[in-house]
């Protein structure tokens, strides 16, 4: 198993694309911390990977708040000495033309697509390089890549993920540490994840319909949407050994959408 023994946190891992990767870690021998605000949706996931064999805890945390995430470090280096791989994973956004938003909206996208980022890289670094060795992979965006309609502030947000994982990744190779960008296209959700915060609710609900879905599908080169478990597989392999010589690169996982 490419994780075996492995220490790995993924922030937001209760559901979606985070759940994915988190109970795909754990197939594979990973030790999983779930790092999310969502008590009962992360206990839930938890939950169903112990069921399937896997070893998974769940930590709460906001992950805008550096006291949250420096708490739940230290208790994830208390409990098992090591991080191996950080997955910052947390990401959040509504559909929204620039000239209708405002600070509010501003902050709670920088905060939860950005500083998180930050929030968690800042607390877990100087681990790994003490220990020489880790992995490092943010989830970006194809928005931050490109731009998207009515995204901005979110591809702005996304944008400085991408650039900051290219800086740290020239500061850390040297110690052995990889750092690594996944930008998702457009993901089809479970119903189940259609909650009131989700990023999808209002957003791309209509793509669950046949109709509709065969139609943004069209937009793919692959012709299909894509799944939570075609990230979850990209982050596993930039995780894994098999990984080790490539760093601050920026992986599109879109079904042809971006090709650069």
């Amino acid at each position: 198993m490419r994780f075996e023994n492995k220490v790995i946190i993924v922030t937001g891992g209760a559901r979606g694309i985070g759940k994915a990767i988190a109970a795909g870690f754990a197939r594979e021998g990973g030790k999983v911390i779930i790092a999310d605000i969502l008590e009962d949706e992360g206990a839930g996931t938890v939950k169903e990977i112990t069921r399937e064999g896997g070893r998974a805890f769940f930590l709460k945390t906001d992950v805008t708040r550096k006291g949250d995430v420096l708490s739940t470090v230290n208790r994830c280096l208390e409990q098992f000495g090591k991080i191996d791989v950080l997955v910052n994973n947390v990401g959040w956004d509504r559909l929204v033309p620039f000239k209708d938003t405002d600070e509010e909206f501003w902050d709670k996208i920088i905060a939860r697509n950005y500083r998180s980022t930050l929030n968690f890289t800042r607390a877990t670094a100087p681990h790994m390089i003490e220990r020489k060795a880790g992995r490092i992979v943010n989830i970006g965006s194809d928005a931050g890549r490109m731009g998207e309609f009515k995204e901005a502030v979110y591809a702005g947000a996304k944008g400085a993920v991408i650039a900051f994982s290219k800086a740290v990744a020239r500061e850390v190779a040297r110690y052995g540490i990889t750092v690594n960008v996944v930008c998702p296209g457009l993901i089809k959700p479970k119903p189940e994840e259609m909650s009131a915060e989700s990023m999808w609710k209002g957003q791309i609900a209509s793509i669950l319909t046949t109709e509709a879905a065969q139609k943004a599908a069209s937009m793919y080169p692959l012709r299909r949407l894509g799944t939570a478990q075609d990230i979850a597989d990209a982050v596993a392999f930039l995780a894994s050994d098999r990984a080790s010589f490539i760093t601050g690169q920026t992986l599109s996982v879109s079904g042809g959408y971006t090709m650069a």
